[in-house]
C-alpha cells in the first residue's frame, strides 16, 4: 500500500474517511496481528503509515531516526519510507495542541490532570510542560511513583482546572461510562478527551453541563491525520483545512434525531431524510415492536408505563451509539434525563413542535390515545422538547417540506 494505518483492532477507525479527504492518495487501513509486526515493518512495503494501539512503541526498534517531539515522548503515530528508511514522527503532539486551541483551554500557568498512562498520556505530559503548565498529575487506578489514584486526585488536587482523559473509559461500544466525577473539582475550567467515538463522550458532555469548555478527540483526530499527511508527501496543507474536514467527518457521523409529540409527522419526515441523504432510518417504536415481538400498547399494558419506559431506555441507548442515521424517536423518549444524555452524544436533536390542534389521536398510543389527552401530554411536554433540542421545527403541511428544513439545517 501506499498510504494507511496500522494496528490490532481498527473497527472503529475514522483514518480512511479523513485521509480521503485530505488528498487523492491511497490510504488504507491494515489490521497487523502482534504476531506479523515484524514482517510488516521489516518489509517496509509502504511510503508512510500511521500507528495506533498497540503498536506506537513497538515500532521504535524499526526507525532509522525519530524525530526531536517522537523522542521526548518516546512514542511513534506516523513512519516515513524514506529510500528504504524509517523515520519515526508523533503528530498526535500537535493535534493535542490543536485540540486545545479549538475548545479555547489554556494551560499556561495551570495546574492539569492527565487521566491514564499510555502513550497518549505522555503526548498530553509533554504538551503540558511545553504549553506552560504549572504542574502535571498523571492520574491512574494505580499508584505509582509517578502517578495517583483517582481517589487520590480528588482529595488532594481538588484546584485542577484543566483534565485531559486519555484513557478509554467512555469511547464506544461503553459510551455511558466516565473517568472521573467533576463534582470534585470546583475550579476546573477546561477539559479535553481523545476519545473521538462518541462525538460528545460522557465526560464532555458532563463538563459541558456545568458550563466548563470542553471537547472531544475528533478535532486532535483529524490535527494529527492533517499533520501527517504533511509528512508523508513533503507538502504544506493549509491549517483550514482541519476546520473544514473536521466539519465534513462531524457531519457523516452525526445522528439526525427527531423529537416531538405522537402524530407530530416524525416518523415520515425520517423516513424522507434518510432516503434524501442515503442513511439508516430507525424508528425507535418499531425497534421496540421487534425487539420485544409485542405492539407497545401491549407493553403498556402489560408492564405499565415505567416498565415501557425502561425498555425504550436500553433500545435507545443502543441506537444512539450508531452514527450516521436518522432516528424517529416516541413522544416521551425525552422525560428521562439518560435518554437526553444518550441523544446528545451522537445525535442533533430536532422537535417537530406541531400545533397540538393538528396532532391527531390513534389507539396505538397509550398516552395520547384521546383528543384531550394530547393537549395534556402537549403541555406537560412542551418545555421539555424545546429544552433538549438543538433546533426547533414549526412543521409545515407535507412531511417533504419538513424533511427538506431540517436537512438545510442540519448542513449549515
Amino acid at each position: 500500500m501506499q498510504y494507511g494505518c496500522i494496528a490490532k483492532k481498527l473497527g472503529h477507525s475514522f483514518s480512511g474517511e479523513i485521509h480521503s479527504k485530505i488528498g487523492g492518495y491511497d490510504y488504507r487501513l491494515r489490521e497487523v496481528p502482534p504476531e506479523e509486526l515484524d514482517d510488516f515493518m521489516t518489509k517496509r512495503d509502504f511510503l508512510g503509515i500511521n500507528v495506533t494501539i498497540p503498536y506506537k512503541k513497538d515500532v521504535i526498534p524499526y526507525l532509522y531516526e525519530m524525530n526531536d517531539v517522537a523522542a521526548r515522548i518516546g512514542s511513534v503515530n506516523t513512519v516515513v519510507n524514506r529510500g528504504g528508511k524509517l523515520y519515526g514522527y508523533n503528530t498526535d503532539y500537535f493535534g493535542m495542541i490543536s485540540l486545545l486551541e479549538h475548545a479555547k483551554i489554556s494551560l499556561r500557568g495551570k495546574k492539569v490532570l492527565v487521566l491514564g498512562t499510555g502513550g497518549t498520556s505522555v503526548t498530553a505530559q509533554v504538551v503540558s510542560r511545553d504549553s506552560g503548565a504549572r504542574e502535571v498529575v498523571v492520574v491512574s487506578r494505580h499508584e505509582s511513583e509517578n502517578t495517583v489514584t483517582y481517589a487520590r486526585a480528588a482529595r488532594e488536587h481538588s484546584d485542577a482546572q484543566v483534565i485531559i482523559n486519555t484513557t478509554p473509559v467512555g469511547m464506544y461500544p461503553e459510551n455511558y461510562a466516565s473517568p472521573i466525577d467533576l463534582s470534585d473539582f470546583p475550579k476546573l475550567e477546561g477539559v479535553a478527551d481523545a476519545v473521538f467515538n462518541p462525538l460528545r463522550t460522557e465526560l464532555v458532555l458532563n463538563a459541558r453541563a456545568r458550563g466548563i469548555n470542553a471537547e472531544g478527540g475528533l478535532w486532535m483526530l483529524v490535527a494529527q491525520a492533517v499533520y501527517a499527511s504533511e509528512i508523508f508527501r513533503n507538502v504544506e496543507i493549509p491549517k483550514s483545512e482541519i476546520s473544514r474536514i473536521y466539519a465534513e467527518i462531524l457531519k457523516m457521523k452525526e445522528n439526525i434525531l427527531l423529537t416531538g409529540m405522537p402524530a407530530s409527522g416524525k416518523t415520515a419526515t425520517g423516513r424522507i431524510i434518510a432516503k434524501k441523504l442515503g442513511r439508516e432510518f430507525i424508528d425507535l417504536d418499531e425497534e421496540i415492536v421487534g425487539r420485544e415481538g409485542k405492539q407497545i400498547t401491549e407493553i403498556f399494558s402489560e408492564k405499565g408505563e415505567n416498565g415501557f419506559r425502561d425498555i425504550e431506555t436500553e433500545v435507545l441507548r443502543d441506537v444512539c451509539r450508531r452514527s450516521g442515521a436518522v432516528i424517529s424517536t416516541g413522544g416521551g423518549a425525552i422525560l428521562r434525563d439518560e435518554n437526553v444524555a444518550a441523544m446528545k452524544q451522537n445525535c442533533k436533536v430536532f422537535y417537530l413542535d406541531r400545533d397540538p390542534e393538528w396532532l391527531t389521536p390513534t389507539s396505538d398510543r397509550p398516552t395520547a390515545s384521546t383528543k384531550e389527552a394530547i393537549l395534556k401530554r402537549y403541555s406537560e411536554r412542551h418545555e421539555r422538547y424545546i429544552e433538549t433540542a438543538d433546533e426547533i421545527v414549526k412543521p409545515a403541511d407535507g412531511a417533504e417540506i419538513n424533511a427538506n428544513m431540517i436537512i438545510e439545517r442540519f448542513n449549515k
